[in-house]
């Protein structure tokens, strides 16, 4: 069967990476190193896919401008501390590696620095199965379309043909701010009513429904 999809473009954390709690504990934890009420998890959790100094805005609003750059250095000391500790969702360097070897264009968007990408693409070894990332601190922050835009530009690959995959509300309005089809999966950031909401073509409840169905769809 010919694939409908070209370009298959991944969010990093909460759809690969289970690594949602990890952030907003940083969140929480950077908070009140200032001093500081910590932001509800509902609040840190939706914050997530967001560029870093964009989600600290959102997550602590009323906090003076002068002292966010502060507040990110804490979370970045609260994070990096810890994030060799953090691991792939159960069955997802499968699903990455089998659809690499399909041949799929595979990319990464996320809200991550590009350090911070690097540092998880080596930590799992999945570094040479994507051909091309973009983070946040490369392009606007999500939903704003550039980080798909400049993907499918690099490979000449229409929107049609790319599948954007997240956790987040992010995610899925960015796709759709670039005229991209997406799937949502639910058991990442975002509660599963959020996503549907803004109309997936589907939300997998799993890495193994997400393998299931892109082998059935994509």
């Amino acid at each position: 069967m010919r694939q409908r999809f070209e370009l298959i473009v991944f969010d990093w954390d909460g759809t690969l990476m289970d690594s949602a709690a990890m952030i907003v504990a940083s969140v929480q934890a950077a908070a009140r190193d200032l001093g500081l009420d910590p932001p509800s998890e509902e609040r840190a959790r939706h914050i997530i896919g967001l560029g870093l100094g964009e989600a600290l805005r959102h997550a602590l609003p009323d906090l003076p401008e002068a002292h966010y750059p502060e507040l990110v250095a804490r979370y970045r000391h609260h994070y990096l501390s810890r994030d060799h500790e953090l691991t792939l969702f159960a069955g997802a360097e499968e699903l990455v590696r089998e659809l690499a070897g399909r041949g799929y264009r595979l990319g990464v968007a996320t809200g991550k620095s590009r350090i911070g990408l690097d540092r998880a693409l080596a930590h799992t070894g999945l570094d040479s199965y994507f051909h091309a990332t973009r983070c946040a601190d490369e392009c606007h922050s999500k939903p704003h379309p550039q980080m798909l835009l400049e993907l499918m530009e690099t490979f000449g690959i229409a929107p049609a043909q790319t599948l954007m995959i997240g956790d987040t509300t992010h995610d899925l309005l960015m796709a759709q701010n670039a005229g991209v089809p997406a799937v949502a999966v639910g058991y990442g950031a975002h509660p599963r009513d959020a996503l549907e909401a803004v109309s997936p073509l589907y939300c997998a409840a799993s890495v193994a429904d997400l393998a299931t169905w892109l082998n059935e769809n994509a």
